[in-house]
């Protein structure tokens, strides 16, 4: 028989838990729960005074209830529960995720110094190696340049201001430019060429199909002029400028297999000089940017900042001066300073005219060849229009 609650007679108790639940594992005695029964009189449930009639109440009702409010309170906790390891859970991946951009940033940034150090140490053999080994190379990085630069020129981001120029036309143009060099080293110079493939190529914008556009031959006549004519400068600076570099140390154990003494002549020395330069102005550009970086340089180039730029100077023009000093050229430090300045003012000016193409062609880099840095595009911006400044400065010195 179920057990059962008693009832003080007059001062009826609610029912609660507490009151109604049981130990199971207990043997409570038989409680009555008695209730007044109804008189006659009064037919709506009222209490009255005479006599009350026991009721049984299962054991197991009251269980339902008990597990129903103990429920009820479970569910309040496991949903605050849930929700704070919810936030656990987002806390973790938002801490994974940038875990994920720390270690691709690292590996970014390895992937950029090896592949940096690489291309250094290539160029600084080609460099001195010279003759058709600079020129083959030059040429090279030319025809990469030139297909990147015309494919810049037919992206959605500029063509939808102009008309590019034919694909085929395209393809023409960087091959021209890529024979450039070679021209330029067993010429000595290209006038005549430059001059020719330009009215051929504005021959053939002018007679094709449809309505010629002005934008077509001004791209053109660009990309010849920007990807071709400029870096030939190099090569009439590495290839052409053969007087020799006096004093010079490193010239003086220079094995003579390698061409001795005589192989290091004002055109080395100043390319030399050119390269290390650039290089300095980008790194300390970069570092001084980084710490420093405060006002905007130009808004073609958001990055880029007065601080960093000032630091790529001092950068510069330090490395000239050393390099000047060990090299034994130029001899006075105003010279000296003047090539820094004006490598300086090559590099920033390459890079910016860089930028503004890629910026209206809604790109960030120029091409993916190279791991970690972009396109070839990308990393001769800085020497295209140096060449030509420092084989000016070269020539206005004396030799």
């Amino acid at each position: 028989m179920a057990p059962f609650v008693e009832v003080c007679r007059y001062k009826p108790l609610p029912l609660s838990l507490s009151s109604l639940c049981t130990c199971p594992c207990r043997s409570s005695p038989r409680k009555y729960l008695i209730l007044p029964q109804f008189s006659e009189k009064y037919p709506k449930p009222l209490l009255s005074h005479s006599r009350f009639t026991p009721i049984s109440v299962n054991r197991r009702v009251i269980t339902a209830v008990a597990r129903a409010e103990s429920n009820q309170i479970g569910d309040d906790a496991n949903s605050k529960e849930e929700h704070n390891i919810d936030q656990e859970l987002q806390n973790v991946e938002e801490d994974s995720s940038l875990d994920d951009q720390k270690q691709k940033s690292r590996s970014q940034f390895k992937k950029r110094v090896t592949f940096g150090l690489g291309i250094g140490l290539s160029v600084g053999g080609i460099v001195l190696a010279g003759g058709w080994v600079f020129t083959v190379a030059v040429a090279a990085a030319v025809l990469l340049s030139a297909r990147e630069y015309f494919e810049l020129v037919r992206s959605k981001g500029i063509a939808q201001g102009m008309t590019p120029p034919p694909r085929y036309l395209s393809r023409v143009c960087s091959i021209i430019c890529a024979l450039m060099p070679i021209l330029t080293l067993y010429f000595g110079h290209i006038d005549i060429s430059i001059t020719s493939a330009a009215f051929v190529v504005a021959m053939a914008l002018l007679l094709q199909r449809g309505n010629p556009r002005f934008s077509q031959l001004s791209s053109t006549m660009f990309g010849l002029f920007y990807c071709g004519y400029l870096p030939c400068f190099w090569v009439k600076l590495r290839c052409g400028l053969t007087a020799p570099v006096l004093n010079t140390g490193i010239g003086r154990s220079w094995p003579t297999i390698l061409g001795g003494q005589a192989h290091w002549t004002v055109g080395l020395v100043a390319i030399l000089i050119s390269f290390c330069g650039i290089i300095a102005s980008d790194t300390f550009a970069f570092l001084g940017g980084k710490a420093f970086g405060r006002t905007p340089l130009i808004s073609i180039s958001p990055k880029k900042t007065w601080e960093g730029a000032f630091a790529g100077l001092v950068g510069c023009i330090s490395i000239t001066i050393l390099l000047s000093k060990s090299l034994s050229w130029p001899q006075s430090l105003v010279s000296t300073i003047a090539f820094g300045v004006l490598n300086f003012f090559g590099s920033v000016f390459g890079d910016l005219t860089e930028s503004m193409i890629k910026r209206d062609a809604g790109v960030k880099d120029s091409g993916s060849l190279i791991p970690g840095h972009g396109g070839i595009l990308d990393r001769v911006d800085s020497y295209i229009f140096t060449g030509a400044l420092a084989y000016s400065f070269v020539r206005l010195h004396g030799v």
